[in-house]
């Protein structure tokens, strides 16, 4: 009897017109898929940039992530886990963040599955206004 190496457990791909991965009841290319690409602009609340950068690593998209990060915070380099796949978010709520802010916060939990586990990382994250668009700048993560 032949025993075949089992493959490793990947992500289906993230296409256009798949679901996107924030959450949201559209296509990933007309939701978060517009901000990576930079065909939508930038994103208008912190709530939306959120879920955007949860987006950007479901898809792995470290040039977005790094481009949305404060300059005062952003790490040189985005460290994706290969045995992680985020599965879902939750975004619980949000304050501040409009058109007359300067400042924002949005909590949530992301869930995921680890080396065959489940977990999930709840943050409250803190965003700011640089040269006009909101940028993630740190977060707290919760117990």
């Amino acid at each position: 009897m032949s025993r075949r190496k089992p493959r490793p457990r990947t992500a289906p791909a993230v296409t256009p017109d798949s679901p996107c991965p924030c959450g949201l009841d559209a296509r990933y290319g007309a939701c978060c898929g517009r901000f990576h690409a930079g065909t939508g602009g930038t994103a208008p609340t912190p709530e939306l940039l959120m879920r955007s950068r949860y987006s950007a690593f479901v898809v792995r998209d470290e040039a977005y992530l790094l481009r949305t990060w404060a300059p005062e915070t952003r790490p040189d380099e985005v460290d994706f886990d290969p045995a992680l796949r985020w599965t879902g978010l939750e975004i619980e709520g949000a304050t501040e963040g409009t058109a007359f802010h300067q400042r924002g916060t949005v909590t949530y939990t992301a869930r995921y599955v680890h080396d065959g586990g489940p977990g999930a990382l709840s943050e409250r994250s803190r965003f700011a206004r640089h040269e006009g668009a909101w940028v993630y700048v740190d977060g707290d993560v919760a117990p």
